[in-house]
């Protein structure tokens, strides 16, 4: 059998990465810091989501007042109450 075969190789490294993560040992508070950085992370992206929200909302209202404030200020054709509606093809009322 060959010396160099796969499996060989498999178990040597395997045995290798096993020794190497013996070796390793996890901070205390390595969970606490992770779990810290998550929840400044969310609550800055909800910050950011909240501002976009009120940022977008306040230039559609202002783009909506000034579209109101630019309609003219007369009355116009449909509004303007002269006229008879039957004589413009409208329904006449009937009197009664």
């Amino acid at each position: 059998m060959n010396d160099t075969s796969p499996d060989r190789t498999e178990q040597e490294l395997r045995e290798a990465l096993e020794a190497l993560a013996g070796g390793v040992r996890a901070a205390p508070d390595a969970y606490r810091t992770a779990r810290g950085d998550w929840v400044r992370r969310e609550r800055r992206r909800r910050v950011v989501l909240a501002v976009l929200i009120a940022v977008v909302f306040t230039l559609a209202t202002l783009i909506g007042l000034w579209v109101l404030n630019q309609a003219p200020s007369e009355p116009g054709v449909i509004f303007s109450g002269i006229g008879n509606p039957a004589a413009s093809g409208g329904i006449a009322s009937t009197p009664t």
